[in-house]
C-alpha cells in the first residue's frame, strides 16, 4: 500500500564541545503524510534538514543521534522492529551520494542484490533503461560511471527493490535537464502504479512539474502541504506565507527571497 505519515519528527545530535556536551538540532519539527499513488515533494534550503528526516524515518542517523516524534507505514508504528522488515523491502532510499553504491562491484551485479533484498528478480537491462542508461551500465563499476549516471544507478537500485514507498533525496542534483527529466519521469510513474514517492529537493520549480503536493520545511519545521497546482503567478493561491516567499525567491520569480516568517 505505502501510505507513510510523520509527525512531529525532530532530529537532535549530542556531542562534546571541549569538556561540555552540547547538543545540535539537525531538524526541528516535521510533520507530513506521503499517500499511496502521489509525489508529494519536501523542498527547502540546503542544511534545512531534509535529508535527515529521509535517514531518521529509515534509521540510517549515527549513533549520538537523537530522534523524536512518531512515523508510520499503512498506520503502524515504524519502529526498529519493523524498520529491519521494512528496510529495502517496503522503504526504500535513492540516497543523494553516489558514493553509496559499492566500488568493488559492478552495477549490474548491485541492481540485483536490490531486488534480492527485495525478494524479486530484477531484469537488469530494464531497470537501467527505465533511468535512461545504456545497458552497457551493467558491467562498469561506480568509478566508472559519470556523477549523474550514478545518481540514475540509485534509483534503478530502489526501484529494484519492488518497494511501495520510495524516498528519493536529491535525485536530480548535478544532472542535466534531460537526464534530470528522465529521473523526476520515472518516480511519477512509480506513483502512478500505487507507490508512494517523497521526493527531496532544494529545487522547488523542478519539483511542481511531476508533484500532487508540495511541504515546505522552513526555519526548521515544515508548514502543511500545498497543492503543486497553486505554486503559479505570484503565489497568490498558496494558503502559507513560507511557502509564497520560497515560491516568489526562485530564479524565475526574481529571487524575491523577503524576511522570514516571524522576523
Amino acid at each position: 500500500m505505502g501510505h507513510l505519515a510523520i509527525r512531529d519528527l525532530g532530529v537532535e545530535f549530542r556531542r562534546r564541545a571541549g569538556l561540555r556536551r552540547e547538543t545540535v538540532v539537525g531538524l526541528g519539527s516535521a510533520t507530513l503524510e506521503v499517500r499511496p499513488g502521489e509525489v508529494l515533494a519536501l523542498v527547502g534550503a540546503s542544511g534545512g534538514g531534509k535529508s535527515l528526516l529521509a535517514h531518521a524515518v529509515l534509521g540510517l542517523l549515527p549513533p549520538n543521534a537523537r530522534v523524536r516524534g512518531e512515523v508510520r507505514l499503512d498506520g503502524q508504528p515504524l519502529d526498529e522492529a519493523a524498520l529491519r522488515g521494512a528496510r529495502g523491502r517496503r522503504l526504500a532510499l535513492v540516497p543523494q551520494s553516489p558514493t553509496h553504491l559499492d566500488p568493488l562491484a559492478p552495477v549490474g551485479r548491485q541492481l540485483a542484490w536490490a531486488g534480492r533484498r527485495g525478494g524479486r528478480a530484477v531484469d537488469v537491462g530494464f531497470a537501467l533503461a527505465a533511468v535512461g542508461l545504456p545497458a552497457a551500465s551493467a558491467a562498469l563499476r561506480p568509478a566508472e560511471l559519470s556523477g549523474g549516471m550514478a545518481r540514475r544507478a540509485l534509483l534503478a537500485a530502489a526501484l529494484g527493490t519492488g518497494a511501495d514507498t520510495i524516498l528519493a533525496d536529491e535525485p536530480t542534483d548535478g544532472l542535466d535537464p534531460r537526464n534530470a527529466a528522465t529521473v523526476l519521469a520515472t518516480l511519477r510513474q512509480a506513483a502512478d502504479a500505487g507507490g508512494a514517492v517523497l521526493l527531496i529537493t532544494h529545487d522547488l520549480a523542478l519539483a511542481i512539474p511531476v508533484a500532487d503536493r508540495v511541504v515546505t520545511l522552513w526555519d526548521g519545521a515544515t508548514l502543511p502541504a500545498e497543492a503543486a497546482s497553486a505554486f503559479r503567478g505570484a503565489g497568490d493561491d498558496l494558503r502559507h506565507e513560507g511557502s509564497r516567499r520560497l515560491w516568489q525567491a526562485v530564479p524565475q520569480n526574481g529571487f524575491q527571497a523577503g524576511e522570514r516568517v516571524g522576523a
